[in-house]
């Protein structure tokens, strides 16, 4: 972690700032922290309401415990391409992995996801991503299947005819207009207790309110999302682009 491990006193700050409702960022700044590490610490140690001080404490010292022999003879991590720092990378799996688990993925679907959208070719297979996360091929299974259902991986076969996980910018394209389309049923199910309630009472109002939003944030997520989805397929500008 930046600036070295947290303190058990700032693991009993987080956990105050915790209890008293407050954001990641406030609290990060009172113990003097990137926000980042306070929000990875609660998600790998219980989330936001089950973060205990102590718990959180001796977990990472098991953990630190867990690693001393490895880094003192044992096998060294692989060698990362195009000259990365391979500690680097790993902490920033991790971070990312938080990020997505705050938005509501489980952490291994979390870890999975961002296992994929880190490799350079977007597609693994399930042998390769136990390998990489250390879990069992069940527990690849079972994250896999739930990003399918949202529409965030794709399955394909290779030459020698294993299933192999894709991740794409059409995929994030498709998944924004799964989102958006997912409010449909809710719309529509506004609208029929509207109509069962009674039009001119108050919770017939609320429910049409209710559905008009959701439309409106509908069309408006897939409107932007057709916008964009060039930039997906755009190559990134690089500094040499800029100066040339």
């Amino acid at each position: 972690m930046p600036g070295g491990r947290l303190t058990q006193q700032e693991r009993q700050q987080i956990a105050l700032g915790l209890a008293d409702s407050l954001p990641y960022a406030e609290i990060a700044r009172r113990i003097d922290r990137p926000t980042s590490t306070v929000t990875r610490e609660v998600m790998r140690n219980g989330g936001p309401t089950a973060y205990r001080a102590d718990l959180a404490h001796r977990a990472t010292e098991r953990r630190a415990h867990r690693r001393r022999p490895a880094s003192s003879g044992g096998p060294q991590a692989a060698p990362q391409p195009h000259g990365r720092d391979a500690a680097a990378v790993a902490e920033y799996e991790e971070t990312f992995t938080t990020v997505l688990m705050a938005s509501g993925l489980p952490r291994m679907t979390a870890r999975v996801l961002t296992c994929l959208y880190t490799s350079d070719a977007g597609s693994l297979t399930a042998s390769e991503l136990a390998r990489h996360l250390q879990v069992s091929p069940a527990s690849i299974s079972k994250a896999i299947t739930f990003l399918e259902s949202q529409s965030l991986v794709r399955r394909e076969r290779d030459e020698r005819r294993r299933d192999r996980y894709t991740v794409d910018n059409e995929l994030f394209y498709q998944s924004t207009i799964a989102a958006a389309r997912s409010h449909d049923l809710l719309v529509r199910t506004a609208r029929e207790g509207a109509a069962v309630l009674g039009r001119d009472t108050p919770a017939a109002a609320r429910l049409e309110n209710i559905a008009r939003f959701l439309d409106f944030i509908s069309e408006s997520m897939t409107r932007a999302a057709e916008q964009a989805r060039e930039v997906l397929h755009t190559k990134p500008t690089t500094a040499s682009d800029d100066t040339s």
